[in-house]
């Protein structure tokens, strides 16, 4: 049945609440320091303001079908976007980092019911003929707002105060609500699948998801700055996840109204596109991460220059998103998948040629170029992830994928930060084992620098010479480590090109096949 309201309203105002809340995902990342300062709070502390919320977020994202199919899925939308506008005001007014953290769990789960629900209300608003278009919409809010949190943040923390970062959902939150409950309405075939079942709460499949979840989700987060299995922590929450995660797998699979549809992964296009989300999460927050890490480190470059280097490619999504949408409705998706990617791998090998003296111009256009390939890959992966699916699955099917993107995005970055880490340790000490006195180009060096700083430092001077010396090696083995995240991204990219064709073939005339 079609829609009462044009389709575009309905797209517009389901976006609204999702931009905001894959903004917070990015938004409070430049005001830690400022937030354990004003709650009295160590750095370490405050980073959980960022866990706590990735965690109930991962949680609840694969559930959120089954809570769409329960209670209808408009009811489920609008309790979300309730949960975290009211959450949001809270945030903003915590007294303490405890209070902070318990609010940004209630935050995070409302938030992660939002994604997959905007999802599958385009899915069955839309044909399937112009679906690629809807999803181009949605590919703004999900792509570009993490680029847009660290400046937004950093600019609204240094302009205002870091409590502003969550009280700016408020607003957006109430319009959301305003305009759901006069605008969208549940299709028939849902409301037939909940009139239609005995439904009863599957809690052992429940409890071992968020278990499994939770747990992944601090081993990603806190493994690398607790050394991974070095810490006993890290090493048990691995355990417990494993067995949980496992545990569900075979639960589930075995319920006749499971709490996540593993059944779907039979169809190879909805296998497939999971697996390209997980590894589009894997690249682009990676790269994500490094990007203004390596502006900021290696160049000096203060956090809202480096955020604005970001910004070309958030530009260049927005630009190339509804030309994408409009070739979905004529082209094979499989082969914009596969132009995406070979662009993709191309930025991050042109990132590979970064040095200490770049410009802030060619960080932006690295981060352009990217953002062109990144556009031919969001929308089309959505896409073809419906394509086979029926109606009634819909719900199902938009939990589980954006699950793979968020599972994805968090091993990136502790990928992106463990190799970061092992690789300067691994170029520091090749580049110090040719620092010997008999090295003559070393002595020519010291001899230079000392004599430079002689008429300053007197007999402080030697000593000064072989500190510059040091840290000389320690920015360039840094930079070879970043060099090499950059290639080991671009090589991902490259791998995953052939993957692309495991996708059914769509229908001729359609860009979303359906049954």
């Amino acid at each position: 049945m079609p829609p009462l309201v044009n389709p575009w309203i309905i797209a517009l105002t389901v976006t609204l609440a999702t931009f905001m809340e894959v903004l917070d995902t990015s938004i409070a990342n430049v005001s830690l320091p400022h937030i354990a300062g004003g709650l009295s709070a160590g750095v370490d502390e405050s980073t959980w303001v960022l866990t706590s919320y990735l965690v109930s977020n991962a949680i609840v994202l694969p559930m959120s079908g089954w809570f769409s199919s329960l209670i209808g899925r408009k009811r489920f939308y609008m309790v979300c976007v309730a949960i975290f506008t009211v959450s949001s005001f809270l945030c903003g007014l915590a007294p303490n980092l405890g209070m902070l953290i318990f609010f940004r769990v209630l935050q995070g789960a409302g938030g992660g019911g939002l994604q997959p629900s905007e999802q599958s209300i385009l899915a069955d608003t839309f044909p399937p003929a112009k679906r690629g278009m809807a999803f181009a919409v949605y590919g703004m809010a999900v792509v570009v707002a993490p680029a847009l949190g660290p400046t937004l943040g950093g600019w609204i923390t240094d302009t205002y105060s870091w409590r502003w970062i969550f009280f700016i959902n408020v607003p957006v939150g109430i319009i959301s609500l305003l305009l759901t409950s006069r605008l969208i309405s549940d299709p028939p075939h849902l409301s037939g699948e909940r009139r239609g079942k005995n439904w009863s709460i599957d809690y052992i499949g429940l409890g071992l998801l968020a278990l499994g979840l939770g747990t992944l989700q601090v081993v990603l987060d806190k493994g690398q700055r607790d050394d991974w299995f070095d810490s006993r922590l890290i090493l048990s929450f691995t355990v417990i996840a494993v067995i949980a995660l496992v545990s569900v797998v075979v639960w589930e699979w075995r319920q006749a109204h499971p709490i996540i549809d593993l059944k779907l992964f039979r169809d190879r296009s909805f296998a497939t596109a999971n697996a390209l989300m997980f590894m589009l999460g894997f690249v682009l927050w990676g790269s994500t991460l490094l990007i203004p890490l390596f502006s900021q480190t290696m160049l000096g470059y203060p956090a809202e220059q480096a955020g604005l280097a970001l910004m070309p490619g958030g530009l260049m999504i927005i630009l190339c998103l509804p030309l994408v949408g409009y070739l979905l409705a004529r082209r094979d998706p499989r082969y914009l998948m596969m132009f995406g990617l070979l662009i993709l791998s191309g930025s991050l090998v042109f990132m590979t040629r970064f040095d200490l003296q770049i410009s802030f111009q060619t960080v932006a256009l690295a981060r352009l170029i990217q953002g062109a390939g990144l556009a031919f890959l969001f929308v089309p992966i959505n896409t073809v992830a419906y394509s086979y699916l029926p109606p009634e699955k819909n719900n199902a099917a938009s939990g589980l994928i954006n699950l793979a993107r968020n599972v994805g995005a968090s091993m990136g970055i502790s990928f992106v930060t463990t190799m970061l880490d092992r690789r300067q340790q691994f170029h520091q000490d090749r580049l110090s084992a040719h620092l010997s006195a008999a090295n003559p180009q070393v002595r020519a060096m010291l001899h230079g620098t000392t004599s430079a700083l002689g008429a300053h430092s007197g007999s402080g001077a030697m000593r000064q010479a072989y500190a510059l010396l040091q840290g000389s090696v320690e920015r360039q083995s840094m930079m070879l480590a970043y060099i090499d995240n950059f290639r080991v991204l671009s090589i991902v990219a490259v791998v995953l090109i052939p993957a692309v064709m495991i996708v059914k073939k769509p229908k001729r005339g359609r860009s979303v096949p359906v049954h």
